[in-house]
């Protein structure tokens, strides 16, 4: 895995991980990668230093080994999200219009998953829309 400081055009720091340089180019040609502050798509790279082995690194990627509580935490994870998924409409990119219907009374209530932009979901939370990302969990994206 790679580490990229990323930035925006808007001048906003973030990183990413990506699987390799390529990769990262290609997320970036897909317009995958965004801001997590304004939501921009034009993202690119900034300078790092080099990464050195060290044995305080040795111990902080030994940290990151899960042990047997986490292992747990992230299978009842996995069944919560499974279990939302199960009992709610997949509206996709229809998610922020069918939100809107039924908090206004212009739909039934029912549990509804689907996919917002980062200015989307912001947008109904200022509307009082009650929403939540579904976590994507580590073996999801291995």
């Amino acid at each position: 895995m790679i580490r990229y400081n990323l930035s925006c055009d808007k001048g906003h720091g973030f990183e990413g991980w990506f699987s390799s340089s390529n990769d990262f180019d290609g997320q970036v040609e897909r317009g995958l990668i965004a801001c997590p502050t304004c939501g921009s798509a034009s993202v690119s790279k900034q300078l790092m230093v080099p990464a050195v082995a060290t044995a305080r690194k040795k111990e902080a990627r030994q940290a990151l080994v899960m042990d047997q509580a986490q292992k747990e935490t992230i299978a009842r994870l996995r069944e919560l999200v499974k279990s939302i998924r199960e009992n709610a409409e997949d509206v996709g990119e229809r998610f922020p219009e069918e939100a809107r219907k039924i908090h206004y009374g212009e739909a039934e209530q029912r549990g509804l998953i689907g996919k917002a932009t980062a200015d989307e979901a912001v947008a109904l939370l200022e509307e009082g829309i009650e929403i939540a990302p579904l976590p994507v969990l580590p073996d999801d994206t291995n």
